[in-house]
């Protein structure tokens, strides 16, 4: 696995900054964007004050907040550096996690060990666009004789779990195995 520091950690990854209140930015920052976001680094991360998360530039980076985070808030995040992880990588480091209650799928690095099935980021994502079209519609049921509820979780399931795709899924519940 990748090693990330202040000369790589901006280059095609994803990673979960956790909010931080009330850090100065004392002296010089390390970098600013054009886009005015800061950075100062330290051994062990990166803190990054930044009205703007998720897409940036050519990563992923999500703000963990404590909840009172508004679109376009300064705000300021913290990583370790063991936190990125590559998004233009063959490695499979992500899985998937799902909250049928609020209907969403939740992309989540993975260190170490998994107990889950882990996909590359390109896959992840893609199955969570098919998983948020699993909820929204209806349609794609109508050939099954089941719960529309219990039908998500069965078909989810599968496929969060496997390399099967959605097409092989339906076709094995259509056949019943």
């Amino acid at each position: 696995m990748k090693t990330y520091n202040k000369k790589n950690f901006f280059k095609h990854t994803f990673c979960e900054f956790q909010q931080v209140d009330n850090f100065e930015f004392t002296g010089e920052t390390n970098y600013r964007s054009k886009s005015e976001s800061t950075y100062f680094y330290t051994d062990k991360g990166v803190y990054r004050n930044s009205n703007h998360w998720g897409r940036v530039a050519n990563c992923r980076w999500k703000l963990i907040t404590h909840g009172n985070y508004k679109n376009q808030q300064e705000v300021t995040g913290f990583a370790k550096w063991i936190d990125f992880f590559p998004t233009n990588s063959v490695e499979k480091n992500f899985s998937i996690t799902i909250d049928y209650s609020e209907k969403t799928a939740t992309l989540k690095p993975v260190k170490g060990t998994a107990t889950t099935y882990l996909f590359t980021f390109a896959e992840a994502q893609q199955r969570i666009k098919q998983i948020t079209h699993l909820f929204k519609e209806d349609k794609w049921a109508a050939y099954f004789d089941k719960d529309i509820d219990n039908l998500r979780k069965e078909f989810i399931s599968c496929f969060i779990n496997s390399d099967t795709t959605l097409q092989q899924i339906k076709e094995k519940l259509k056949s019943g195995h």
